[in-house]
C-alpha cells in the first residue's frame, strides 16, 4: 500500500510557511551534531557506511545504465573510488518522461509531502552526507555537517514551503456567476490544475553540492516536475545518497523512482550539454562559473534557466570603533573553507589617507598590516586552522593562488601550505593577501579562493562608487561595509540598493558575510550579473508550474 506523506509534514509546512513571512531564526533540523539528536552511534555508523562505498559499485539501481563511472578524489589526500551507474542521455529523458505522467497527476498535496519526506530521511542521514560532503568538497567536517545537512536541508524546505504558498493561492473548483440585470445570470464551473512544466535538470557544482542542489531540487519535485540530477563529476556521492533516498521515498509513496534520476558522467564528456539542449528539459538549475551559466542562459532556450554565477564580493572599511575585532571577522571570512564559497570577501577597499577608529586614526598601510596579521595569527596553529579553512577543492585554486603572486602586487600575507593532522596527503592553504590600487584590472575579476586584495581608494565615497559599478558589470553575492558614520552607512545601503546586492553593515563576533540563513535570508538577488534568481522567493519557485482551467455552464 502506498503511504501518504502530507499528513505526517503538515504541521512543519505551515510552519516552514509562517517561517518565510516572519524572516525570523527558524529551522526545523538541529546543525548541532548531538548524540541527543541524531543518536549516540549516528557519527560511528556514518563514518563505516562511507568507508564502504569505498572501492565499490555504489548501491543505486537505475535501469538502462551502460557501465559505471566515477573518480573522485578527496581533496584531503584518497581516492574515493566509488563507481556510479552511467545511463545514456536517451534512456534518462524516456525514464523521466514517463516518470511524469503519473507524477503530475498527484497534485501539490503528494508533491510536497513527499518532497518533506524525503527531506526529514535526509536529516536522518546528516553524518553519512558530512562525510560525503567532507571528502568530495574540501569542507571541514563541522561545515560538511552543517553546510551540506542542516543548512542544506533547510533550503529544501524552504523551497518547499515556498512552491506550497504559491500553488495553494489556486482554488481547485469554484462557482462563477455573472448577473445580467433582468435576466438570468451567465454561471460556470471553473477547474484550475496545477501543471508541471516538465522535466527538471540540475547540474551540480563541486564545493556545495547539497546547499546549492537542493533548492533547485526541492522546488521542482514539489511543484510536480520530474527531476535529473547531474553532479559535478569531483562531487558525486552527497547527491548520489540523495537521489538514492528520494527513489525509497517515491516507491512507498506508489510512485515511479524514476521521478528523480542520477546522471552521473566523466569530466571528459558532453553529458551535461546534451542534457541542457534536449527539448523535453524544461527547468535548469546552475551552479558554477559565469561561462558556463551564461551559456546555459543563451543556448537553452526551451528551458526556464535558474543560474548562480562568479561575481567579485566586496568590503568597504570606511570607519570602526574596535578595528581589532573587526580584523578577526574580516580574517575568518578570508579563510573559511579557503574562500571556496561564492560569498567569500575579495575586494577590501580602504581610503588612502586611512580611517578613524575610537582609538585614533589608522593609516591604510596600517589597516593593511592589521588584516594580514589577523589572517596570520587566525592560521598560526595548523591543526586548528584546518578546521576552518578545510582544504582545497581543485588544482585550479592553487594555480590560481600561484597567478595571484605573479601580479606583481605587494604581499601582505603569504599562502602557506599547512599539515593536516589527519590527512597527511590534503592541500590546505591559507589566505593569500595582496596591496591593490583602484585602478588594477585584477580587481575587476573574480580570484575564486583563498586570494584578497586590500585596495587603496581616494575616499570612503570613492569606494562605495567603485563598488557599486563593480556589482553592475561582474556581479557580487555579498557586499559589506564598516563605517561608525549614518550617512556613509545611508550611501552604502542605496548603492547596494541600485546594484542589486545584498549589504552587510559592521558585522562582528559570530555573524559573517559568507553565511546566510534559510527563511531569512534571501541567498543572491536575481538583480546582478553574479545570479539571476534568488534562494529562496515566489520568483525561484512560481515559474516552475502553470495554471490550466476547464470551464462549463454550470
Amino acid at each position: 500500500m502506498s503511504k501518504d506523506f502530507f499528513n505526517d509534514h503538515q504541521e512543519l509546512l505551515e510552519q516552514a510557511v509562517a517561517a518565510t513571512a516572519s524572516r525570523g531564526y527558524w529551522s526545523p533540523f538541529s546543525e548541532s551534531p548531538s548524540p541527543r539528536v541524531y543518536g549516540e552511534t549516528a557519527n560511528d555508523d556514518a563514518k563505516a557506511v562511507f568507508e564502504a562505498y569505498q572501492g565499490k559499485d555504489f548501491p543505486l539501481q537505475q535501469e538502462g545504465a551502460t557501465g559505471t563511472v566515477g573518480n573522485e578524489q578527496s581533496p584531503f589526500g584518497f581516492a574515493l573510488g566509488i563507481r556510479y551507474p552511467q545511463v545514456p542521455v536517451e534512456t534518462l529523458i524516456a525514464q523521466s518522461e514517463h516518470a511524469l505522467e503519473s507524477w503530475r497527476e498527484a497534485g501539490p498535496r503528494v508533491w510536497s509531502g513527499v518532497s518533506l519526506e524525503i527531506l526529514k530521511r535526509l536529516n536522518q542521514r546528516s553524518f553519512e552526507m558530512a562525510y560525503a560532503v567532507q571528502h568530495t568538497t574540501g569542507q571541514g567536517f563541522m561545515m560538511a555537517f552543517q553546510a551540506g545537512g542542516a543548512h542544506a536541508q533547510d533550503r529544501g524546505v524552504e523551497a518547499v514551503a515556498y512552491a506550497w504558498q504559491e500553488m495553494s493561492r489556486i482554488p481547485e473548483l469554484v462557482a462563477w456567476e455573472k448577473p445580467q440585470g433582468k435576466h438570468d445570470p451567465i454561471k460556470m464551473q471553473k477547474k484550475f490544475t496545477v501543471v508541471p512544466r516538465g522535466i527538471s535538470l540540475i547540474i551540480g557544482c563541486s564545493t556545495f553540492p547539497t546547499w546549492n542542489g537542493y533548492p533547485g531540487l526541492f522546488a521542482s519535485l514539489a511543484t510536480g516536475n520530474t527531476v535529473i540530477v547531474k553532479p559535478h563529476p569531483a562531487a558525486i556521492l552527497p547527491l548520489a545518497i540523495t537521489v538514492r533516498i528520494a527513489r525509497d521515498v517515491l516507491a512507498e509513496a506508489g510512485f515511479d523512482p524514476n521521478v528523480v534520476l542520477l546522471a552521473a558522467h566523466s569530466a571528459s564528456d558532453d553529458t551535461a550539454q546534451t542534457l541542457a539542449l534536449n527539448p523535453a528539459v524544461k527547468i535548469i538549475d546552475f551552479t558554477g562559473s559565469s561561462a558556463n551559466g551564461n551559456w546555459l542562459e543563451e543556448h537553452a532556450r526551451q528551458a526556464q534557466v535558474y543560474t548562480e554565477k562568479a561575481g567579485v564580493n566586496q568590503v568597504i572599511i570606511d570607519s570602526v570603533d574596535d578595528f581589532k575585532n573587526v580584523a578577526r571577522n574580516l580574517a575568518f571570512s578570508f579563510a573559511l573553507y579557503s574562500g571556496q564559497m561564492c560569498t567569500a570577501p575579495q575586494n577590501i577597499y580602504v581610503p588612502r589617507d586611512g580611517i578613524k577608529t575610537a582609538d585614533g586614526h589608522l593609516s591604510f598601510d596600517e589597516v593593511a598590516a592589521g588584516l594580514a596579521e589577523a589572517v596570520e595569527k587566525l592560521t598560526s596553529d595548523p591543526a586548528k586552522a584546518v578546521e576552518i579553512t578545510g582544504a582545497i577543492q581543485n588544482s585550479a585554486t592553487v594555480q590560481r593562488l600561484a597567478d595571484a603572486k605573479a601580479l606583481g602586487l605587494t604581499v601582505l600575507a603569504d599562502s602557506r601550505s599547512l599539515q593536516h593532522p589527519q590527512f597527511e596527503n590534503a592541500t590546505v592553504q591559507t589566505p593569500l593577501l595582496l596591496k591593490a590600487n583602484s585602478n588594477d584590472p585584477a580587481i575587476s575579476r573574480e580570484w575564486f579562493g583563498p586570494i584578497v586584495f586590500v585596495v587603496g581608494t581616494e575616499s570612503t565615497d570613492s569606494s562605495i562608487e567603485l563598488a557599486k559599478q563593480k556589482v553592475i558589470e561582474h556581479g557580487a553575492l555579498s557586499f559589506s561595509v564598516y563605517t561608525t558614520d549614518d550617512t556613509v552607512a545611508r550611501k552604502a545601503q542605496k548603492a547596494a540598493e541600485r546594484a542589486g546586492v545584498s549589504l552587510s553593515l559592521n558585522l562582528t563576533g559570530a555573524v559573517f558575510v559568507n553565511q546566510t540563513a534559510a527563511f531569512s535570508d534571501f541567498h543572491g538577488t536575481g538583480a546582478n550579473p553574479a545570479a539571476n534568481a534568488a534562494l529562496s522567493d515566489s520568483a525561484y519557485v512560481a515559474n516552475r508550474f502553470r495554471v490550466v482551467q476547464t470551464r462549463w455552464h454550470a
